[in-house]
């Protein structure tokens, strides 16, 4: 039974854009097991992919280098007698675990001069590859060879045991449809709509018989405070940020009609569930890392953007401020409309 290891990109998103490529392993290598190598904060989208055997968390620190521990982790795996190793970061820290493995093929791009440490080396165009999902499927062929399409869409599983539980923990109830809210951006607030434009869409959404789930991680649990209190919501608006676990945010939005979200890991997520999908682009551009369904693409298009910057090196942010909330209405009723089963 063949046996591949996975060094994971550390970001969400990034991560299933990543799932193609697992998807593609699979078909190549029937019986194939298919391990992950990942931080615990990606591991439970990782746990929901079919394609994957198991994920190995791995408690680096952001930044570090962590040497001792990258060798103590990679001299462990060398009991599991790995065929491949695939690593999906460039920099030069994330392809030695593969290394202290003594796994006998190590392959990935060159990024940080990696050569010795990867023996098998694919050299990047950027230019001639800018989707990051294709970057990562060219992994499974020989240097030089373009990745088979059309690429498989990432796919993630729904545990409807834990979603029954979720819902009961938080008191949801679904009497109204739900439209699921995504405010938060990691990389910085430059590619997130202003919290008064997601307040008056909420407030939008709840006159024509919508319930709004704001979702995000602790560090917008303020950010979603902000939403359902300019929104003045009479209880339809509900801030679930750092009240659930990842896990649970994607089993609770698996049951939304659709989702409305800035360019971040729960956008994908979203992508991954089949949900109409409202992507908002700013700072960033969906030429990189769009999602990969039919979604609706909203931005301004004026000249500054994307400028890639974390805040508005110009001051007026108008890629985001100029996006009106009617606009984005319209955007979902269309994503609606144009779901698959519609």
């Amino acid at each position: 039974m063949p046996k591949i290891l996975i060094v994971a990109p550390n970001w969400i998103g990034d991560t299933l854009l990543a799932q193609p490529l697992f998807a593609r392993l699979q078909r190549k290598l029937p019986g194939l097991e298919l391990d992950v190598l990942a931080p615990a904060w990606t591991a439970p989208v990782i746990n929901r992919m079919p394609e994957v055997t198991s994920v190995i968390q791995v408690p680096f620190q952001h930044g570090k280098l962590d040497l001792r521990l990258r060798w103590r982790i990679g001299k462990d795996l060398r009991a599991h007698h790995y065929d491949s190793a695939i690593v999906l970061p460039n920099n030069f820290k994330s392809a030695l675990v593969p290394f202290f493995a003594d796994i006998p093929l190590r392959v990935g791009y060159v990024g940080e001069s990696r050569y010795g440490i990867l023996n098998v080396v694919h050299r990047l165009d950027e230019k001639a590859m800018p989707l990051m999902a294709d970057r990562y499927a060219q992994l499974a062929e020989v240097p030089g060879q373009t990745p088979e399409r059309p690429l498989a869409a990432p796919q993630l599983e729904i545990d409807t045991a834990n979603q029954l539980i979720t819902l009961s923990r938080l008191g949801l109830e679904r009497s109204r449809p739900v439209v699921a809210f995504c405010p938060g951006a990691e990389f910085g607030p430059a590619k997130r709509w202003p919290a008064r434009h997601f307040a008056a869409l909420a407030k939008n959404l709840i006159g024509h018989g919508r319930t709004v789930w704001i979702f995000g991680s602790e560090k917008e649990r303020d950010l979603g405070d902000a939403i359902v209190a300019d929104a003045g919501s009479g209880g339809y608006c509900l801030n679930l940020a750092g009240r659930t676990d990842l896990g649970g945010a994607i089993d609770l939005m698996a049951l939304t009609e659709a989702v409305v979200s800035n360019d971040s890991g729960l956008m994908h997520v979203a992508a991954a569930l089949g949900r109409p999908l409202v992507a908002l682009y700013g700072s960033s551009s969906p030429e990189h890392t769009p999602p990969m369904v039919a979604a609706r693409i909203v931005r301004t298009g004026i000249e500054c953007s994307p400028c890639y910057q974390r805040e508005c090196p110009l001051g007026h942010f108008k890629c985001m401020n100029d996006l009106a909330p009617d606009r984005v209405m319209a955007e979902i009723s269309a994503a609606r409309e144009t779901a698959p089963g519609n």
